[in-house]
């Protein structure tokens, strides 16, 4: 009996060194799919890549890790299965780390981190947030990548159906915000 114990640790552990670390990570990645009613969030590169190939709004949730309210957005907000379905059928959805590392691309201009003082901070999140930054924010750009509105703070998923859908609809292009927002009926969430 211990001999086919052995022999399976052995066995596992060789085809998990099959795998170069990057291989395993992504298989492992692939094992733990996203459940249908989750937002399925993209990078950056990826929603600037379907964009050009299918035009589509595109909502950006810029946070950093170390940001409570951000998380707290993340659980109650963005995990709401109503919430998350609207956002994948109305937009390419982005979680934007506003402290990341890595270079990017927005409208022919390549954006960088910025190291200030113990944290730093990514010039494209700075450039989107207009200087203000603020966590969590979501940023809402149309087809043509033009920043619409930036809604800072945390909102209940009561509040943010009301912002997604008036962004989605392109109700911002002819209603005012306070019309849509005394007219309009929850369908998304209860308990509003």
């Amino acid at each position: 009996m211990i001999r086919i114990g052995v022999f399976l640790t052995i066995l596992t552990a060789g085809s998990a060194l099959s795998f170069t670390p990057a291989q395993y990570t992504q298989k492992l990645l692939l094992q733990q799919e996203t459940p249908e009613e989750a937002i399925k969030w993209l990078s950056w590169e990826e929603a600037m890549a379907l964009s050009r190939k299918e035009k589509k709004k595109i909502l950006l949730n810029v946070y950093t890790d170390w940001c409570g309210w951000c998380k707290r957005m993340d659980k109650a907000t963005f995990q709401e299965p109503n919430i998350a379905r609207y956002i994948n059928d109305n937009f390419y959805p982005v979680k934007f780390d506003a402290e990341q590392r890595s270079e990017l691309e927005y409208k022919g201009k390549t954006y960088k981190y910025v190291k200030n003082s113990q944290r730093g901070y990514h010039e494209l999140a700075a450039e989107l947030l207009k200087g203000r930054l603020s966590f969590p924010t979501v940023v809402f750009l149309d087809e043509d990548l033009n920043v619409i509105q930036s809604i800072v703070g945390f909102k209940t998923p009561q509040q943010f159906e009301r912002i997604a859908t008036y962004f989605a609809g392109g109700h911002y292009l002819k209603t005012p915000w306070s019309t849509y927002q005394k007219a309009y009926r929850p369908v998304l969430v209860k308990g509003q």
